[in-house]
């Protein structure tokens, strides 16, 4: 019999139903504990917020198995050997798609003026068809590509832009740092879906945010650090950058005293635009088990040189 360690202790009400059922559909005798000698362990179940920060007494796991599509709190660990894997959860990826759509719809069809309109203010201003309004997609992971794709069926002329070069069927993909200039370049939404890395912080700056048209929206639903803060609210306040809809900040949640909150070309939404579903994300994990024990490439491996 397999031992599955679940060494995140805050989750284990969502999945302590859900994950054994899967492991069982999917052909796989296993237990599933909190608890464990961890010399027996076959496979661990982990979230970056778990206690379990030392795996070197883990000789016998075949995988690590992360909960968080984002793994920069753990990939940097000494002691972590196994092999890694983030969660791709197909639950994740359809409310980032839903996200992305809906606050690129609310901007370009202009929504906040009619929403948020205390004097009754009649504004006969229709906004341009979708084929006019240039979106930059930054990031071709799996999210990254799904948002790109989805508004590009909508219509939008679509950029994604990436480290490493991609091919996506009706999006237009650079990469390179001439590439990211290019991408931005009179980009009117923006979207960042990069994987936090030394390489991706503070990939929206003083230099890149100038890139853009004048008056464009930034939305950050990927990860807090890939946006200067400060340069961010230079832009706000110059008109260069229009709007940004944040979902992700360095410091969650974001502070009360942070000029996000008060600022009036600022939303917050409380990371709230792609959430693991347990059972979806169960679906995955005993897949990748099963892929395990029959030799088989694991899904969603990292890779440690590249930080995702």
């Amino acid at each position: 019999m397999i031992t599955v360690l679940f060494a995140a202790p805050d989750l284990w009400g969502e999945y302590s139903d859900v994950l054994p059922q899967a492991l069982t559909e999917a052909g796989i005798t296993a237990q599933v504990v909190q608890e464990a000698d961890p010399g027996t362990v076959d496979y661990i179940i982990y979230a970056p917020s778990a206690p379990l920060q030392d795996f070197t007494p883990f000789v016998r796991a075949k995988a690590v198995l992360s909960l968080w599509a984002g793994v920069e709190r753990i990939v940097g660990n000494a002691t972590l050997t196994q092999p890694l894997c983030r969660m791709v959860d197909p639950s994740l990826t359809e409310s980032m798609v839903e996200w992305v759509v809906g606050h690129t719809l609310r901007h370009h069809l202009g929504m906040d003026a009619h929403i948020m309109n205390p004097e009754h203010r009649w504004i006969p201003v229709a906004p341009p068809l979708a084929r006019n309004r240039p979106v930059t997609v930054l990031g071709l992971g799996a999210l990254g590509i799904a948002c790109a794709q989805a508004l590009a069926g909508l219509n939008f002329p679509v950029t994604g832009w990436s480290r490493t070069a991609k091919t996506v069927p009706g999006v237009r993909c650079l990469s390179g740092e001439d590439g990211l200039r290019q991408a931005l370049t009179g980009a009117q939404i923006v979207v960042t879906l990069l994987p936090r890395t030394p390489g991706t912080e503070n990939t929206l700056n003083a230099e890149t945010l100038a890139l853009p048209a004048r008056g464009a929206v930034v939305l950050n639903p990927g990860r807090g650090p890939l946006i200067d803060d400060e340069a961010l609210l230079a832009a706000l306040d110059a008109g260069q950058i229009g709007h940004a809809t944040l979902d992700v900040f360095r410091v969650e949640p974001l502070p009360q005293d942070h000029a996000f909150w008060a600022h009036p070309r600022v939303t917050v939404t409380p990371h709230i635009a792609a959430d693991t579903r347990a059972a979806s994300a169960s679906g995955v994990i005993a897949e990748n088990i099963r892929r395990a024990e029959a030799g088989e490439p694991l899904l969603h491996r990292v890779d440690r040189a590249l930080g995702y």
